[in-house]
């Protein structure tokens, strides 16, 4: 259920919306859980920005960026600099704008583990939400490795798989892992639609085929499967309203 101040959910045409926004609002509307918003601006940069997160899952897919663990990490030295832990240190000089925009562009220089992935799709969501000159006053500089992320990035976290939307970042845990591979004792994914994932490393599938390929990556003889975890993060989308809109208003029509 959807409680807005002032007004009423019924005000946003559904037509007018992307597939993932309309997804997102029927999903809420028909929630027994009540979403509270303090404007209609809110809920409708909520979903302009869930909408923007799957896009960039989508866009991060086809970026040819490779899978890597943290030891052998890779990044484009125009932009980031390597440090000793496998994490990518933002050059100065470069503009944070560009530095995301160019994993995306330059795909085949970069390789990173699953949820450094996740930071960065998040990075490119807000930056193609907010624009370029808000995104680099806010994320300057810019430090990747694991869920290292800065703190205007600000997650909510909670524990109802049952109340998770596209746009959402969750977790197919895979309890008994090949101790040889830890990287894969799990998946980070962002949820694309009611019941399809990107997650990096695997790419786009269905929850039962991430199911399937974390259970060929246990010990052997296991017989205890992978499962997706009631884990949901998302964005503090109040506060990045809030802080985008101390420079302007942010509106969508």
């Amino acid at each position: 259920m959807l409680q807005i101040s002032g007004s009423d959910a019924g005000q946003i045409n559904p037509f007018a919306l992307t597939p993932v926004e309309r997804e997102v609002l029927q999903g809420k509307q028909n929630s027994p859980i009540v979403y509270r918003y303090d404007s209609m601006n809110e809920l409708r940069f909520e979903l302009r920005l869930r909408d923007r997160i799957v896009n960039a899952a989508r866009m991060m897919q086809d970026s040819r960026v490779d899978f890597a663990v943290f030891r052998e990490s890779r990044c484009n030295p125009r932009y980031w600099t390597r440090t000793d832990n496998g994490g990518f240190q933002m050059n100065p000089g470069v503009n944070p704008s560009d530095a995301i925009n160019d994993i995306f562009l330059n795909g085949e220089l970069y390789g990173f583990e699953c949820a450094t992935a996740i930071v960065i799709v998040l990075y490119k969501a807000v930056l193609d939400t907010i624009g370029e000159q808000m995104f680099n006053q806010l994320f300057n500089p810019l430090y990747l490795r694991d869920w290292n992320h800065d703190s205007d990035l600000w997650f909510i976290t909670t524990h109802n798989k049952s109340e998770s939307y596209p746009g959402d970042v969750m977790y197919f845990r895979n309890p008994d892992f090949d101790r040889d591979t830890p990287e894969w004792q799990g998946e980070n994914v962002v949820k694309l639609s009611e019941d399809l994932f990107f997650g990096h490393g695997i790419g786009i599938e269905a929850g039962r085929e991430i199911v399937t390929a974390l259970n060929k990556m246990r010990q052997p003889f296991s017989t205890e499967s992978a499962y997706l975890d009631d884990l949901v993060v998302h964005p503090n989308f109040k506060h990045l309203l809030a802080i985008t809109s101390r420079g302007y208003r942010y509106s969508i029509a």
